[in-house]
């Protein structure tokens, strides 16, 4: 959790509520909502999720539930609720996402620029306003495009002997 672009249309304004804050947003609805369904299947069948490390595959495992009184709820109960279409995102079509945002997704997602149409501008913006990488941390305009052309992400933070780094800096490689 930390920084992720998304990409959304050149018209996209991030919703705000009545006080004017953004309204934190999750990414990727369509994909949520087939995990969950898929999770509540499995746990009506009587598995669970193995969150076990399984190099081989990016599937998800499955494995038997225990038989003990606290797996003895519904998925929803374990889980959370199934997603709603209005904490999400929109699930555009592709070829309407043709711009890129800098999004914090330490909760669910806010904007921390605005719409931008390539990364180099992206990256400017965010290194001209003094950004937040994490915290008050700021990043460089090339830490930034670093970021944004190699992974699209960064974590938050990254704790190394000589220091916190905000994980924008250590992700490009930064010092």
């Amino acid at each position: 959790m930390g920084r992720e672009i998304r990409k959304v249309p050149a018209d996209w304004q991030h919703p705000k509520n009545e006080h004017g804050n953004y309204i934190p947003l999750f990414d990727g609805f369509n994909e949520s909502l087939k995990d969950w369904d898929e999770g509540a299947r499995q746990w009506d069948a009587g598995y669970m999720e193995d969150f076990r490390f399984f190099p081989e595959s990016n599937d998800r495992h499955w494995k038997p539930k225990p038989d003990e009184p606290e797996y003895q709820i519904s998925y929803a109960e374990w889980a959370g609720p199934r997603p709603r279409k209005e904490e999400y995102m929109p699930d555009w079509p592709e070829e309407e996402r043709t711009h890129i945002q800098m999004y914090e997704n330490t909760t669910e997602g806010t904007p921390i620029s605005p719409v931008m149409s390539c990364p180099r501008e992206l990256a400017r913006w965010l290194a001209d306003n003094n950004a937040s990488a994490f915290g008050s941390m700021t990043a460089s305009y090339d830490d930034w495009l670093a970021m944004i052309e190699n992974q699209g992400f960064s974590v938050s933070m990254v704790s190394t002997p000589e220091g916190i780094q905000s994980g924008v800096q250590a992700s490009a490689g930064g010092k």
